[in-house]
């Protein structure tokens, strides 16, 4: 899609910033890291590749205020990829605008990216869902009351999740499920394993608060399968920018009445943290796969 934004100039000198730092003129990927993944930046890199800044040090960025969100910026070689990865985000109830919530996009534009890779913690909706589920956004819900455009943007949304490349970053993240399930028992015959991550709809709330249960019973009905708060604006910026999209949900709880169990940030992040290993492992292979595809 054509571009009908142009990167910020804050974006433009992060970029140049990040350029001079790393050596790296451009950077084919562009990730960013949401609640429970963060750590995962640390397994990501070929060895000697990666130059880390924190956030707050480059232009246009602002550090999080979420617990769990670690406020850097890395710029690395992943599978001879160039890869930049921002660990951590800002979110629109952290009452800064949507200035800084989309800015990550922006850079990703402002650095050569062709595509924006975003994930999340959500809350599943979805009665066969569980905990630990990598789910692909296939389509989203905005529910938050506010667009990152204005003015006469109009931005078509129809394929806002590219569908060529969530093709194949389902292909890659099952062969990365297949390859961990067989390396206990190198005589294993995984073929009956079902690792192909599920699709669904997302649906961002504003928050900060967690949803009501009769809030979920309406996002059921609604036709969301996964909900947070986070993801659309970036998506909806970088469509805007002219940048493909892909979007990775980590289920790390059920939301608010599916189980009648309270929620607490806390569990988010120990989700993340128990599924490191697999998250590391699905980015390794759907990062090297979407560049090339």
């Amino acid at each position: 899609m054509a571009p009908l934004l142009s990167p910020t100039d804050d974006a433009r000198d992060a970029a140049a910033q990040l350029a001079r730092l790393s050596g790296r003129d451009r950077h084919d990927i562009a990730l960013v890291l949401g609640s429970g993944w963060s750590e995962v930046v640390t397994g990501l890199a070929d060895p000697g590749t990666a130059v880390t800044v924190a956030a707050a040090d480059l232009p246009g960025f602002v550090t999080p205020m979420a617990a769990g969100h670690r406020g850097t910026v890395t710029s690395c070689l992943l599978d001879g990829v160039p890869l930049l990865s921002v660990a951590g985000r800002t979110h629109l109830y952290e009452g800064a605008g949507t200035g800084p919530v989309v800015h990550p996009a922006h850079v990703a534009a402002a650095v050569g990216a062709r595509t924006l890779v975003l994930t999340n913690a959500a809350g599943g909706l979805r009665d066969d869902m569980a905990v630990g589920d990598l789910v692909l956004i296939r389509d989203h819900l905005n529910l938050t009351g506010r667009s990152p455009l204005t003015g006469p943007l109009f931005v078509d949304m129809v394929d806002a999740y590219s569908p060529r490349l969530r093709a194949a970053a389902t292909d890659a993240i099952a062969a990365a499920g297949v390859r961990e399930v067989a390396g206990a028992d190198p005589g294993a015959r995984p073929a009956h394993v079902d690792v192909r991550p599920a699709e669904g709809v997302y649906a961002a709330m504003p928050g900060p608060q967690y949803e009501t249960p009769a809030e979920i019973s309406m996002l059921r009905t609604l036709g969301a399968d996964l909900v947070g708060m986070s993801t659309v604006p970036e998506t909806i910026t970088a469509r805007a920018l002219g940048l493909d999209v892909v979007a990775v949900s980590l289920v790390t709880n059920f939301a608010a009445g599916v189980t009648g169990q309270p929620l607490d940030h806390a569990e988010v992040l120990a989700a993340g943290a128990a599924g490191s290993a697999r998250l590391t492992g699905a980015l390794r292979a759907l990062v090297p796969v979407v560049a090339r595809a």
